[in-house]
């Protein structure tokens, strides 16, 4: 396993890669659960509690994720070729935050709970319920497999000040 670096909106060349859409995975195999460790390694590194495939440069429909906290024992979770099938009218605002996007949170409002599809690290395809806090984090990871970042829920002028505070703090660094 192996940190990789994760793309920010600051940087021109990595913001024109997270804005791309993802291609579908054709099969899970070693290479693709390498992958996934990489992708938690470089979450939990992070930290974070979500990471999509193309925020380390990866235009792959893969997610992980871990929403424990501590002190319970991590509970990671892989997403391969994830989908929506359903979505609730309730929506729900959330404070969110991207590792893509470092610092910056803001709220965004998206449907309360949500039926998925998805592949396991083993390949296999299970359907599932989300609510709460897991609803929000797979819809929010989902979008990156759009090239949608969460700022680009917010009006034009906090997505603007968003990415200008990073670039600041960026070069600060």
């Amino acid at each position: 396993m192996a940190t990789r670096r994760i793309l920010t909106v600051d940087n021109s060349a990595d913001l024109s890669v997270l804005k791309q859409r993802s291609q579908t995975v054709e099969s899970v195999d070693d290479a693709l659960r390498a992958l996934m460790d990489d992708m938690l390694e470089t979450m939990y590194a992070a930290p974070g509690i979500g990471l999509a495939a193309v925020q380390i440069g990866e235009l792959k429909r893969v997610l992980v994720m871990d929403l424990a906290r501590e002190p319970d024992e991590p509970a990671p979770r892989y997403f391969v070729n994830p989908e929506i099938l359903w979505k609730s009218e309730e929506t729900l605002p959330y404070e969110e935050g991207c590792l893509s996007v470092p610092e910056i949170y803001d709220e965004v409002e998206r449907p309360a709970r949500v039926k998925i599809r998805y592949q396991t690290y083993q390949g296999e395809t299970v359907e599932e319920d989300a609510e709460g806090l897991f609803a929000v984090c797979i819809q929010h990871e989902m979008d990156h497999l759009e090239g949608v970042l969460f700022i680009d829920h917010l009006s034009r002028l906090k997505r603007s000040r968003a990415i200008d505070k990073v670039k600041k703090a960026a070069k600060a660094a």
